[in-house]
């Protein structure tokens, strides 16, 4: 899971196959998402299990939910043996404290609005910066806003696509980005030629 600062962070997300998973480790993805929530994307925690034995430790396994019970989540992330857990919801800051002693990476997804979310203000170790319509898989207007400083550990998100990630990195220099619907070639699909060319074209004159 390291990150240098010359090398953005990439995460695929929504992967539910084999060659998912190896296509986005081969191009060198940082890090992987399983959804648990309800999704076209969704996987039970078997599965999840099973696909994350095919990951090597530098790359993140990580689990996402929304609006989850927090022993539900825990218990899908100890049964699904992955390593970080990413929040999309009202979780409060005890929901937060409550998982950091499991030993999982927190990760929390904000939906960009009236005021910046700064990463670290829900104890969590990452901020996911999501479109105003959090996982719409819609671009956003992300030229010009006021983001996270430069230096903190948030990922731009939202309709993020091969064909636009290089200049939405240019544009607001995050640590790193994350992808799902934009990899797709049908609704919950991936296309594994569309994963290599987004993590190209992301780290293209990185």
């Amino acid at each position: 899971m390291s990150n240098s600062s010359d090398s953005l962070f990439i995460k695929i997300c929504g992967l539910k196959t084999e060659q998912d998973v190896d296509t986005a480790v081969e191009a060198g993805a940082d890090a992987i998402g399983f959804v648990f929530s309800a999704s076209p994307r969704r996987v039970d925690a078997a599965t999840a299990a099973r696909l994350s034995r095919r990951v090597p430790e530098h790359v993140l396994t990580v689990g996402v939910f929304r609006d989850e019970p927090l022993d539900d989540v825990r218990s899908l992330a100890t049964d699904s043996g992955i390593r970080a857990v990413q929040l999309h919801g009202p979780e409060d800051r005890a929901y937060y404290d409550d998982l950091a002693g499991g030993g999982w990476t927190l990760i929390r997804a904000a939906a960009f609005g009236g005021s910046v979310p700064r990463c670290g203000e829900y104890g969590e170790d990452m901020l996911l910066l999501d479109s105003p319509v959090p996982g719409s898989g819609i671009a956003w207007d992300w030229a010009g806003k006021p983001l996270a400083p430069a230096g903190e550990r948030w990922l731009l998100a939202g309709g993020l696509t091969p064909e636009n990630v290089r200049a939405a990195v240019a544009a607001t220099d995050p640590w790193g980005v994350d992808v799902s619907s934009g990899v797709e070639q049908s609704r919950g699909v991936k296309d594994h030629a569309l994963i290599t060319d987004f993590i190209e074209a992301a780290r293209a004159g990185n």
